[in-house]
């Protein structure tokens, strides 16, 4: 992407998060005030697996495990029978404990992840990649969920699907891709609540209009604005 395409695509970025923004209603309360540990054990639970059943083994582990330190020292089968009911439980516990051996060991020793706020948010989010079952999503959900509150953008598969369609990312772009095409374009005054925000409207747009099959392309905030939506209006 040469410089004038990229000003050009976050000139429309812009466009875009101020319509959807103002048509759901932001800013957005956070849902999240976890620490930046927890977040990742949270992130790792939810892989593939509805919020409401993530967070309620979330919840069981918190129960069983007051401190993430006694979960490191937990065997991997109490663990996946406390998070039983998340799918892939026997993969998740043994990578959640990975995980967290991980983060204490390349911290001297502490399981903390708050020195990420004092990186760059691109060395922040290649620092948690390096750990075993984390991706681009959880790495930013991680950073800018956590109360770090890092300007890392969140880009699920509505953020997705509404970038694409618009087309600030390519049509066939995986999910990785598009998150670190779409962080590239975060004007560099956005902080991680205007961050959130922007996520949290694509979010919306995408589970509220631009849906998967049959999107609502005539009632579209950003019709104007989106090449997907003008083919696939229905001839008048």
């Amino acid at each position: 992407m040469d410089a004038a395409t990229n000003d050009t695509a976050i000139e429309k970025l812009i466009a875009i998060d101020r319509i959807l923004c103002e048509h759901y209603g932001a800013p957005f309360d956070y849902f999240s005030t976890k620490d930046a540990v927890s977040e990742l054990v949270s992130a790792m639970l939810s892989h593939r697996t509805r919020n409401k059943v993530s967070g309620q083994a979330y919840r069981d582990l918190k129960e069983k495990y007051p401190s993430w330190e006694e979960l490191l020292v937990a065997d991997v089968k109490e663990i996946e029978s406390v998070i039983a009911r998340v799918t892939y439980p026997e993969v998740k516990s043994n990578r959640i404990k990975v995980a967290l051996q991980l983060v204490k060991d390349r911290n001297n020793g502490e399981l903390s992840l708050e020195f990420l706020k004092d990186m760059p948010v691109q060395a922040a989010r290649d620092w948690m990649e390096e750990i075993p079952g984390v991706g681009a999503k959880t790495s930013a959900a991680v950073l800018n969920f956590s109360h770090l509150r890092i300007p890392a953008l969140v880009v699920d598969t509505h953020h997705q699907r509404v970038a694409q369609r618009v087309g600030l990312v390519p049509p066939k772009a995986s999910i990785a891709k598009a998150a670190y095409q779409l962080q590239a374009m975060i004007p560099e005054d956005w902080d991680a609540r205007k961050v959130y925000d922007n996520h949290e409207a694509f979010m919306y747009h995408g589970q509220k209009c631009c849906y998967y099959s049959n999107p609502e392309c005539q009632r579209c905030p950003i019709l104007h604005l989106c090449p997907f939506g003008q083919e696939n209006l229905p001839p008048q």
